[in-house]
């Protein structure tokens, strides 16, 4: 009856209310922002009669604020405990940043009998909560915040070098392209140049135009010159009004590696395109070559180089970085659409790359109708199979994404590129090419025609799983060939097969391969895992399973059980969090073969998130003071803020309340009540 009575009382949610009486005197606590934006100099000091008007950083004028005699009266015979505490001061070995949320909140934990709190910042909040949620803990307490706005809402005169983009690794000998984003706040247009040097003096550098106040997206082309880790600098002259010199530099790193690619070129006839293509590809000392020719009257080609037959299992088509699909297609003893299949798994899974090359057969017409469909990055015309054949030479005219890519370069810089594409042969037949696909990136386009979609893209890529896809409409690149030999054209297939294979090879070993991305993530991003596995004859894992273990740069360690995926390519797949710059080292282990892990590490980047030079944000701190019906002041209202503190009520006792429904206690004595009511009808014989 007793646990039954407790129970029903239980249903009314009953608490235990306790009122704290504070024994001390009302503290009012003064906040003042210790972070890195305060060292931002723009805080003006009014001018006195004793002194002039004079810009100073914002700490300057905090401090001066502090050391004001106009706060004793606070303190005038002991009414109130003045306290003075700094917050967002950064602390050795953690991401430096500011936290309002967490500074209001830790002063009401701190001290149980607050009166008022003031707080002097510039409103730059980078980290935690929105500082709203403790602004209402302070009006429920009856507690309201003064703020005192510091700095200039207009961001200083500056030129930042905001982030660079820069892949992992390169190939040794082979160019690599180094994205970045520049961020100008000046009035005015600013014509520069960006250098990049490595530690041994060789240096890249391009005139660039950066734009008043807004964003520059561009890139720099870098050759990699040895193998392993080398440290790049990019940095920018300091223009005559920038105010800030210290953010025009930064400083990243990139490994340089040997890199052996597996080819597989598919052709039904040896086409002068297939011809060229397979003598660039074979002459290529990074490249890795097999050529299957489905010759519709001599049958498969021989030699060196020639495979007999496509690879029928996943473990033999696995090893390949890149396929090439000539004027190929179903049936005629050329290809099935198992084999579409396989091809479609290992681009997918394997993060491998397709390259099609239609021809004038029109036989790539009857992939459409396998699971290759899906990977084409344009929509084909049906009516015409055969092409479009030109009399004259027509030109390929390159959009704004290609003249930024990696592939389409075929000069030493970006200055020379353009007039390069401008001189290049043109070509006499084409694709009928009605659009590119949603998602797609055209980087190049028919010189000359056009239809009510526009101009027909000819050179187009896509992502497709993991993988990559590239769709060239032209069998005319050879002739890039003519004044030049093989300048051009073993440089442009040199360079699909490079970024094609990229992701791929990221990060190999035995029996396990991993790639990322992010590549280059900053604190607070979350980085997506995928690893493939392999058993001891090279085919995708069966059975098993892949962890990673995670070394941060503090040294704390974790390990990651990666999610096996639904498919037959050994496919796995996690995430984790980064949470401060530095190197990651990962070490990925295939259960099955534990004794020869991957190990390979992950660079975050270390973008500060605590910056000078930001505009302040009062509207911040006008926000929260509404919230705890506090106000807004300046400096010259330091008396009549205080006049308006000695005002306030005495701080309210704090009433402490505790649910008696859901305390342990509670269902502690329950079950001591029923444990003892069961062991006492055993004891009777009660059953």
């Amino acid at each position: 009856m007793v646990a039954i009575t407790a129970v029903v009382i239980m249903l009314w949610q009953p608490e235990w209310q306790k009122t704290l009486h504070p024994d001390t005197k009302p503290q009012i606590v003064i906040l003042h922002d210790a972070s890195k934006s305060m060292e931002t100099i723009d805080a003006s000091i009014p001018a006195t009669p004793t002194s002039e008007a004079k810009v100073v950083s914002r700490a300057e004028l905090s401090s001066t604020t502090l050391s004001s005699e106009l706060w004793n009266p606070l303190a005038a015979n002991g009414k109130n405990d003045v306290l003075r505490i700094p917050f967002a001061k950064a602390a050795p070995d953690t991401i430096a940043g500011t936290d309002i949320d967490a500074a209001l909140s830790d002063t009401l934990k701190q001290h149980d009998n607050l009166r008022a709190v003031i707080m002097l910042s510039d409103g730059d909040h980078n980290l935690g909560q929105p500082p709203v949620s403790a602004a209402q803990k302070m009006r429920v307490r009856g507690i309201p915040l003064f703020a005192m706005p510091i700095g200039s809402t207009q961001r200083m005169p500056d030129i930042e070098i905001l982030s660079v983009a820069a892949p992992s690794y390169g190939i040794v000998g082979e160019n690599v392209q180094i994205p970045f984003t520049i961020r100008s706040s000046l009035d005015r247009e600013v014509r520069t140049v960006i250098r990049m040097r490595d530690e041994k003096g060789n240096e890249q550098s391009k005139n660039i135009v950066i734009p008043p106040n807004a964003e520059t997206y561009d890139s720099l082309l870098w050759r990699i010159r040895k193998e392993g880790a080398s440290t790049l600098e990019l940095s920018l002259p300091v223009h005559e009004r920038e105010r800030i010199a210290t953010n025009n530099t930064r400083k990243f790193s990139i490994a340089g590696r040997p890199e052996k690619i597996r080819v597989l070129v598919v052709e039904s006839l040896p086409r002068w395109e297939y011809r060229f293509l397979r003598n660039a590809l074979s002459r290529d000392p990074g490249v890795e070559l097999s050529c299957l020719l489905f010759h519709p009257t001599l049958g498969p080609g021989g030699g060196p180089h020639y495979i007999s037959s496509f690879p029928s299992k996943p473990e033999d088509l696995a090893p390949y970085d890149v396929i090439f699909l000539g004027d190929v297609g179903i049936g005629n003893n050329q290809l099935t659409k198992e084999q579409c299949t396989l091809i479609r798994g290992l681009v997918e899974n394997q993060a491998s790359g397709v390259v099609f090359l239609p021809g004038s057969k029109g036989n790539q017409f009857s992939l459409l109708d396998t699971d290759l469909a899906d990977l084409m990055p344009v929509v084909l015309d049906d009516t015409q199979r055969n092409g479009i054949r030109d009399p004259l030479a027509a030109p390929l005219t390159l959009t704004s994404e290609g003249r930024s890519s990696l592939l389409t370069l075929l000069g030493e810089n970006e200055e020379e590129n353009p007039e390069i594409w401008r001189q290049l042969p043109g070509f006499h037949w084409h694709a009928a090419v009605i659009k590119a696909k949603a998602g797609a990136e055209v980087l190049a386009v028919h010189g000359n025609s056009r239809s009510k979609f526009g101009a027909a893209p000819l050179l187009v890529t896509k992502s497709a799983g993991n993988g990559k896809v590239l769709f060239m409409g032209i069998d005319s690149a050879w002739r890039w060939r003519r004044g030049v030999e093989d300048l051009y054209h073993y440089r442009f297939w040199g360079q699909v097969a490079r970024w094609m294979s990229y992701q791929r090879n990221m990060a190999a070993g035995k029996r396990v391969r991993v790639f990322f991305n992010p590549e280059r993530p900053q604190p607070g991003d979350t980085v997506t895992l995928n690893a493939n596995a392999f058993e001891p004859d090279g085919s995708p894992l069966r059975d098993g399973g892949v962890s990673v273990d995670f070394t941060s740069p503090d040294g704390r360690s974790q390990r990651l059980s990666l999610e096996k995926l639904e498919s037959t390519w050994g496919s796995f797949s996690g995430r984790f969090k980064v949470d401060q710059p530095g190197t990651w080292k990962l070490r990925v282990t295939n259960h099955n073969d534990e004794s020869n892990p991957l190990e390979t590490s992950l660079i975050a980047q270390g973008s500060e998130i605590e910056k000078t030079g930001q505009p302040a944000r009062p509207e911040v701190l006008e926000e929260i003071t509404r919230i705890t019906r506090g106000r807004i002041i300046q400096p010259d209202q330091i008396p009549s803020l205080i006049n308006e503190i000695n005002a306030l009520p005495q701080p309210r006792p704090i009433i402490s309340r505790t649910p008696l429904w859901s305390h342990w206690a509670t269902l502690t004595a329950l079950i001591a009540l029923l444990a003892t009511f069961w062991t006492a009808r055993k004891l009777s014989g009660q059953f």
